[in-house]
């Protein structure tokens, strides 16, 4: 045999144990995205968990089944999850939401707020009504040049009471999304108000639409972005969390 057919390399194999677990893993994989709208995935040395938020945030009444929602029962413990499993070092959360729930929305918002770990979000599409406080969540947040969200006061669906009582409540709502906004953004609470009022733009309802860079120049969401762009943020923003890098991952708004 010649020196230059020994010095071939042989293929690598994998044995059946190894090509077992692999297909394991996509099938687990395969599973979590289309029963959760999620998936666990690792780039440049790190893990990370892609979350997704579509359609309408389904809270206490269970929409009907033609429409496309995301059951805030089914992300509260993805979330503790998440935040609990040492192996996943960030969260990246992808919103294309027409809003929904208040109440599930903003626990939803609570919890992402609230997490130690890097967390990014980006906006797709839209990111309208409560799908606001769940984009400004996130320790970062980017949105997508062409992707828009609408601002605009809490309003219910159903028989209610026209009484002093019912207006004060939907105030109180109101201003717990307001400061939860202007907590987790740079957007200031009188520019949000301004903004949610606004009667000269939409047809049927009050409020503000605002394309990408709009929502950055008001300061609601940090940046511009797409999906590399908010990737390698995350990325830098768990280089900083780790104990060689002398940081830890800081709120936008202390």
């Amino acid at each position: 045999m010649s020196s230059h057919e020994k010095s071939k390399k042989k293929p690598a194999v994998l044995n059946s144990d190894s090509a077992e677990e692999v297909s394991q893993q996509e099938e687990q994989a395969c599973d979590m995205i289309t029963e959760s709208g999620s998936v666990i995935t690792s780039g440049k040395g790190h893990t990370i968990h892609c979350l997704t938020i579509i359609g309408q945030i389904e809270g206490h009444t269970v929409l009907p089944s033609q429409n496309k929602t995301t059951k805030y029962e089914h992300l509260i413990p993805q979330l503790v999850a998440i935040e609990e499993e040492p192996k996943i070092e960030g969260l990246l959360i992808l919103l294309n939401t027409v809003g929904g729930d208040v109440e599930a929305g903003l626990a939803i918002a609570e919890l992402v707020a609230g997490m130690k770990k890097p967390t990014v979000s980006l906006v797709l599409g839209g990111g309208h009504s409560i799908g606001v406080p769940l984009a400004v969540a996130a320790k970062k947040s980017f949105i997508a040049p062409s992707a828009t969200m609408t601002i605009h006061p809490v309003r219910m669906n159903g028989l209610m009471l026209g009484v002093p009582q019912t207006l004060d409540y939907f105030q109180k709502m109101q201003d717990r999304i307001t400061r939860f906004v202007t907590n987790n953004s740079h957007i200031s609470a009188q520019r949000f108000t301004r903004l949610s009022m606004n009667t000269e733009e939409l047809v049927m309802d009050v409020g503000t639409v605002l394309e990408g860079a709009d929502a950055v120049d008001c300061g609601l969401i940090d940046s511009l972005g797409s999906l590399s762009d908010a990737l390698e943020a995350l990325y830098e923003m768990i280089e900083e969390s780790r104990p060689a890098g002398g940081k830890k991952a800081k709120r936008k708004k202390e």
